[in-house]
This record gives structure tokens, C-alpha cells and sequence, in this order.
């Protein structure tokens, strides 16, 4: 409806009338439009949200507390745009693994790499830029794509309760659960230590399951094993340097 609609003084009756005007013009038409609505940077609680919006978009949203907050509407949230963290590709990845983790539904990232000239996106910005991409950033986010997309994800929903222990004081974790179905998750830690692994304890209903570690930056599996429940209840990742994503599949 409006870019970033809190900085101009821009009202909520407005949006709402505009959101209304789409809507009715078309109500008639062959083709109806998803309405998406920019409530804030960060994060904010949605109160009285209009019934003909059906995206809610954040700007910086990280860490995605906006998720969390209104993710009891039922409706699409998004992170769609990011910067001001440096250049490098780090914070831009682990911001779109935790909001999609954290039950978002889509990421855009602001790309400095694409400039008359460079229609590649292949243009190597100055320091000062005040964000990232470039194609290894992109490989990246195809990574986060393609390993969301190989769940059946819309019967999945914010839950890392199934982790019952083994998760370290510096590290955290984002999670999308179907019990007894389907797991994905993925842990982060802030800073950058040296290699690591894991030894969760989780809490699984009876049945046969399948793992895998995922590697963040490759999407390979970096290991993978088979494990019953209730018979086995911890798993051990393989070494990893910060970050790591999980699959479990019934």
C-alpha cells in the first residue's frame, strides 16, 4: 500500500481506505491480488489489522520478534527489506534463516550488487554501502529456499519444544514442527567460534525417523543417520563452525 508508511505521517484510515478501493475494484475482475501492509521497522503488535490485507511486512525485522507477535493472525509476515550490517554476507543470511525458521513467510533482501552497468548483479560495492548481495549471497538464500520448500511447511508451525536439552548458552535456535511428522531447524550462534557439534536431547512420539545436519552454506547433508523413538533420544551433530540447519522426517 505505502513504503514505509510510519515515516510520513501516513494513517492507518488511509492504508485501510486504499486497501478497500483495491479490493472492491477487483472484486469483478479474473484475477484477485494478494494486499500487503509495511507496519513497521523492527517489530510492532498489529491491533485491529483490516480484513482485506493478507501480507503484513516488516522492515530490519531481526531479530523476528515480529513473527512472534502477530503470528496469531493467521496471516503472511514478512522481513522485506534489510541493511545497515555491513557489507558482508553473514547477518543478511542468518536474518532470513531465522525469520523463515521463526514461522515468517518471506524474506526480501535489498541487493547492492545490481546497478546500471552490472544488470548481472555483479557489481562490487564500496565499503560504505549499507548492505550486501552479490551471487554467493544469492546461492545462499537458493539454500534457505530449497530447504524450506522440501517440507510440506504449511503444516508446520513455530515450535523448538521438541529440543529438550543440549542447546548451549551462546548458541540459539529457530524451529517449524509438524509433530511427529516433519522438524526443521536451525541454530546460531552470535559470535564465531571455533568448530563445534551438538548433543541434543529431543522428544519425539514413537516411530522411525530420519535426520539429516545441513550445511547452510552448501545445502548438502553433512550427516545423516536413521533413529526410532522412543528408543533413541539424543543425536549428535557433526562439527560445524556457527550455524547448522536440521531436518527430521518421520
Amino acid at each position: 500500500i505505502c513504503n514505509e508508511p510510519y515515516f510520513g505521517g501516513v494513517t492507518i484510515p488511509w492504508q485501510h481506505h486504499i486497501a478497500e478501493v483495491i479490493a472492491d475494484t477487483e472484486r469483478t475482475l479474473p484475477n484477485q491480488h494478494l494486499i500487503s501492509q509495511n507496519i513497521a521497522n523492527g517489530s510492532e503488535r498489529i491491533e485491529n489489522p483490516h480484513p482485506a490485507i493478507s501480507i503484513f511486512n516488516f522492515h530490519y525485522a531481526s531479530p523476528p520478534t515480529a513473527v512472534a507477535e502477530n503470528y496469531a493472525l493467521n496471516k503472511a509476515i514478512g522481513d522485506n527489506e534489510t541493511g545497515f550490517k555491513g557489507t558482508e554476507n553473514t547477518h543478511y543470511r542468518m536474518e532470513a534463516w531465522q525469520f523463515i525458521l521463526a514461522g515468517g513467510a518471506l524474506y526480501n533482501n535489498l541487493d547492492y550488487s545490481f546497478v546500471a552497468g552490472h544488470e548481472g548483479g555483479d557489481f562490487k560495492y564500496p565499503a560504505e554501502q549499507p548492505g550486501s548481495g552479490n551471487p554467493e549471497f544469492r546461492q545462499q538464500m537458493t539454500v534457505l529456499r530449497d530447504f524450506i520448500n522440501s517440507f510440506n511447511f504449511v503444516r508446520m508451525k513455530p515450535d523448538s519444544g521438541f529440543i529438550k536439552a543440549g542447546v548451549p548458552e551462546k548458541m540459539r535456535v529457530y524451529a517449524l514442527t509438524q509433530a511427529g511428522q516433519q522438524y526443521a531447524a536451525y541454530f546460531f550462534g552470535e559470535n564465531k567460534p571455533a568448530q563445534q557439534s551438538l548433543s541434543l536431547t529431543l522428544e519425539l512420539p514413537p516411530g522411525e525417523y530420519a535426520i539429516e545436519w545441513v550445511d547452510v552454506f552448501s545445502g548438502k547433508p553433512i550427516k545423516s543417520e536413521r533413529v526410532k523413538s522412543p528408543d533413541v533420544k539424543t543425536i549428535s551433530s557433526p562439527k560445524f563452525q556457527r550455524e547448522i540447519a536440521l531436518s527430521i522426517r518421520r
